[in-house]
């Protein structure tokens, strides 16, 4: 959700029930400790902040956290054990971002509070084993014992009654809140994105970082330099100019990376944050009275 979910967002996913994140992947320390004192302004419920490890500022992302008293902490691209016994030690909840069975072990053997395990259909980047959620949660599921939430192709009610059918205890949902109102994505994005059918999206940087795409342009240019074997590093030059901002933030669909999942292909309408929310606990409940009905 780099670029896509500031407090804007977060606030207005906690006040409908659900728990907004903030994504912080895309902000310097001084933005993060902005955009959390906005949504403490703007919603007296929880939420919590995104925390790529992998990232420069991610060091001075902890600090802030702590001192801001986020109650839970989704930690992503990096060592769970780095910073979870230091987090826990403030009263903070850790969460942490995996995409395969040897990981979600670690994040046990951390003291993780939870664990997302997200599958190959996620947009932004992935699992290079390219495990679909529909696999990956049982397999997790019989090796964790510590809540365990479904990532990856989540963007309906029915979508989550699947997850958690699966042995999954919730939800954390993406791509759909790119096309929300309340999303910091520029407007050209959320239209390339409600408009993308199945098959629009495809899994590409697997040599650097597995990260899928809107096919565009840009995305073009990465698969024919990766096809006629280009260095890594001239692929980093490539991906390095500002491409996630440029396409997400700023609205350039040729010129611009555009990460977002597979479940596009379900989004056509733009609505605000609480509409969907309450669309896909409706669409659940419902899902879940016809499962019953079922005779087997």
């Amino acid at each position: 959700m780099i670029w896509c979910s500031g407090w804007e967002l977060a606030s207005a996913v906690s006040n409908a029930g659900g728990l907004g994140l903030i994504g912080s992947g895309s902000m310097t320390p001084t933005l993060l400790r902005e955009q959390i004192k906005k949504c403490r302004d703007a919603t007296s419920k929880p939420f919590g902040v995104n925390i790529p490890l992998l990232f420069p500022s991610s060091d001075d992302f902890i600090k802030i956290v702590i001192e801001e008293k986020i109650p839970v902490v989704f930690t992503s691209a990096g060592n769970p054990g780095k910073w979870t016994s230091h987090l826990k030690q403030h009263g903070i909840k850790v969460v942490h971002v995996i995409a395969n069975v040897k990981f979600a072990k670690k994040c046990q053997e951390a003291g993780v509070d939870a664990i997302v395990a997200e599958g190959f259909e996620a947009g932004g980047h992935n699992g290079k084993e390219e495990t679909t959620t529909m696999v990956l949660i049982p397999m997790i599921r019989e090796v964790v014992t510590i809540p365990l939430i479904a990532a990856g192709g989540i963007g309906t009610g029915r979508g989550m009654l699947a997850a958690m059918a699966l042995g999954a205890d919730g939800v954390q949902i993406g791509s759909r809140f790119v096309a929300s109102e309340e999303s910091s994505a520029h407007q050209n994005f959320k239209q390339k994105v409600i408009e993308a059918k199945d098959g629009d999206t495809q899994l590409t940087l697997k040599r650097i970082v597995p990260v899928r795409l809107i096919k565009n342009k840009f995305f073009n240019e990465v698969e024919k330099m990766e096809t006629e074997g280009a260095s890594l590093e001239r692929l980093s030059d490539l991906l390095g100019k500002g491409r996630a901002r440029k396409g997400m933030l700023e609205g350039d669909i040729d010129e611009g990376e555009l990460e977002i999942g597979q479940v596009s292909g379900l989004i056509k309408e733009i609505k605000p944050a609480k509409t969907i929310v309450e669309e896909i606990i409706s669409e659940f409940q419902m899902a879940k009275e016809e499962l019953f009905k079922i005779d087997i």
